[in-house]
């Protein structure tokens, strides 16, 4: 029992004089304060003015990017729409006529609407505007040509001011390659 009482009042002597041993280091030092440097601090604030520079940017194209793709999905979801309201309601029929007097078809928004191929109302996800019309047209020879899906203006209504709408084209090659 002796023996364990001298060792731990062995610990406490060291602990002490390491104590004191390091607040005399601090006081040669002249670190009798704690805290950050004003260098300190603005050191760490050029850093993070450094990384928002960067990543600004970055985040802008994403969110930009985002928009346009969520666009295109829905172009080709109409564009998907129509394929199966021509398969449906016009037995198959991508042209009319035949030869060189091939005409590609044209199916309207609100003709898929009408006949449940589409929800009612379409909204256009980057502007959330409700797309009023459109047409998805196709080739003389079936293909698709180009999907239009046009956005109506909305009315003035207290301090919000009338919006013109805006045709939105989007080529085959947009369309199709859209996964």
């Amino acid at each position: 029992m002796n023996q364990a009482a001298e060792v731990i009042n062995e610990v406490e002597v060291k602990e002490s004089r390491k104590s004191t041993f390091m607040q005399r280091v601090w006081s040669k030092m002249g670190k009798d304060e704690k805290g950050f440097t004003l260098i300190e601090l603005l050191a760490v604030l050029v850093i993070i003015a450094i990384i928002a520079v960067i990543a600004i940017p970055l985040i802008g194209n994403i969110i930009s990017n985002s928009r346009t793709n969520a666009d295109l999905a829905t172009a080709r979801q109409v564009y998907d729409a129509s394929r199966l309201y021509i398969t449906g309601e016009q037995n198959g029929q991508f042209t009319t006529g035949s030869g060189t007097s091939a005409v590609g078809a044209s199916v309207s928004i609100s003709d898929m609407q009408n006949k449940g191929y589409l929800d009612s109302p379409l909204v256009l996800p980057s502007t959330k505007a409700t797309i009023t019309s459109g047409t998805v047209t196709y080739t003389n020879t079936g293909s698709l040509s180009q999907v239009v899906l046009n956005t109506g203006g909305t009315a003035a209504s207290g301090s919000t001011p009338a919006t013109t709408g805006t045709a939105n084209t989007f080529t085959a090659e947009k369309v199709l390659s859209q996964k």
